[in-house]
């Protein structure tokens, strides 16, 4: 009894814990004339999916294996125990063969979505996506229930930060994060990117596609990931190219792309190489010697 006891009376006069924080919803616009209702119906069911945060539970299994600079199939075991950091990159690769050909035709691959984790005001971790699960807007999601979503797809990664941010920029990040809730997904910056006006090209990349913070009206996934990282300072802004980039960059910190191969490497020098990422442990049998 004595413990409790003094437990409580500690508790007394003590900051009460932070309520939790459910983002706005990203209510979806009225079906346009032009558009099936078939069509519209799936994207509603969609997006209804996508409200998760105050209903599922928050938290939940998260395991790590091994990173690798591979973009494979492998379980690198053993798995470890996962705790989610503000200004962790997350990667996935789904089954989409619509996306995969999309990337293709713009000279890139696997993975093709990519994703940013930050604090929420109550201090949770959640996420923010461009477009999640081909929706029409960029959307704070809870973190875990987000990522076991794209496992169940297909595969998932995350880039582990190597040191946690500075409050300042976990605060930067929280308030870029906070104030892109709803903001549009850009179709059509993304079907650029399978023309020669896109800002990534041998010369062009440095001097276009640089980066707008909060400015924009649209973005798409990895763009998002960078302008939020510049706008947090995990990333240079004289040399990030938000509009340049795409998700298979991020999981190298590499590009064919001569700007991007001189510049974006130095963000291996604080984000991990990419790791597999499940909900539950994926026990793998080792080869007898």
């Amino acid at each position: 009894m004595v413990p409790l006891a003094l437990a409580a009376m500690l508790s007394v006069g003590a900051d009460p814990a932070p309520a939790l924080y459910i983002p706005p919803d990203c209510p979806l616009r009225a079906k346009p004339w032009w558009a099936r209702q078939s069509s519209y119906d799936k994207m509603r069911a969609k997006v209804e999916a996508l409200k998760i945060p105050g209903k599922a539970v928050p938290g939940g299994p998260s395991f790590l294996y091994q990173a690798a600079f591979a973009e494979d199939y492998i379980i690198r075991a053993p798995a470890r125990p996962y705790d989610l950091q503000p200004g962790d990159i997350v990667l996935a690769a789904d089954t989409s063969r619509f996306w995969t050909l999309m990337h293709h035709l713009a000279g890139t691959s696997h993975p093709t979505h990519s994703m940013i984790v930050f604090a929420m005001p109550d201090g949770r971790p959640a996420i923010l996506e461009g477009g999640p699960h081909d929706t029409l807007k960029c959307r704070i999601l809870e973190a875990i229930p987000h990522m076991a979503s794209y496992e169940a797809e297909g595969r998932v990664w995350v880039r582990r930060r190597l040191t946690p941010l500075t409050a300042w920029q976990s605060a930067r990040l929280t308030e870029f994060c906070l104030a892109l809730n709803c903001r549009a997904f850009s179709t059509r910056r993304l079907a650029i990117q399978l023309t020669a006006l896109r800002a990534r090209g041998t010369i062009r990349t440095a001097f276009v596609g640089k980066p707008h913070g909060m400015d924009r009206v649209a973005y798409y996934c990895s763009e998002l990931v960078c302008e939020a990282c510049v706008y947090a300072g995990l990333m240079d802004g004289a040399t990030t190219r938000p509009a340049a980039t795409y998700p298979r960059d991020l999981f190298f910190g590499d590009c064919i792309n001569p700007y991007l191969h001189r510049h974006l490497r130095a963000m291996n020098c604080f984000w991990d190489a990419p790791a597999r990422w499940t909900g539950c442990p994926i026990e793998v049998a080792l080869p007898t010697p």
